[in-house]
C-alpha cells in the first residue's frame, strides 16, 4: 500500500504554519492538505526504523496508525511555541512529531514480536 501512495512537495514553513491554524480552527481542508504534505515524512520514517521483513509484514498497519498520530498531533502543535528566552520558535511540524512516530514504530513493533512469540522462538547466540 505504501508504494501506491502519491507524495506531495513540501511547504515552506509559513505555509504550514497557516495549514496548522486552519486545521486547529476546524478547517478539514487545511487538515487533509498537511496530512498530505507529510506522507513522505512518515514513509520516509517507516522505512528507516523497521527492517524490510518487518516492513512487508506490518508496514501497512505502521502507515495507517502513523496517519492517525499525525492527524491527532496537528491539534496539539503550540503555534505560539517560545524559547526559554521567551523568543518565538516556530517548529517544523515533521521536527515536532518525529520522535512521536519513531515511538510508536518501535513500541507497536515490540508489541506484535511478544504477542506472536517472536522472542520466544529466537535462539541467541552467546558471545564469547
Amino acid at each position: 500500500m505504501m508504494k501506491n501512495i502519491k507524495t506531495y512537495p513540501a511547504i515552506s514553513l509559513s505555509e504550514e504554519r497557516q495549514l496548522i491554524a486552519q486545521a486547529q480552527r476546524g478547517l478539514s481542508k487545511s487538515k487533509d492538505e498537511l496530512l498530505l504534505r507529510h506522507l513522505k515524512f512518515l514513509i520516509f520514517r517507516i522505512q528507516r526504523i523497521v527492517f524490510p521483513a518487518f516492513l512487508r509484514r506490518f508496514g501497512d498497519d505502521l502507515f495507517a496508525e502513523g496517519i492517525l498520530i499525525l492527524h491527532a498531533k496537528i491539534h496539539d502543535y503550540d503555534l505560539a511555541y517560545c524559547n526559554k528566552k521567551g523568543e518565538p520558535r516556530p517548529v517544523r511540524f515533521r521536527s515536532y512529531v518525529w520522535k512521536r512516530i519513531d515511538g510508536f514504530i518501535i513500541d507497536y513493533l515490540r508489541k506484535e514480536m511478544l504477542y506472536s512469540g517472536y522472542l520466544e522462538n529466537y535462539e541467541y547466540e552467546s558471545v564469547d
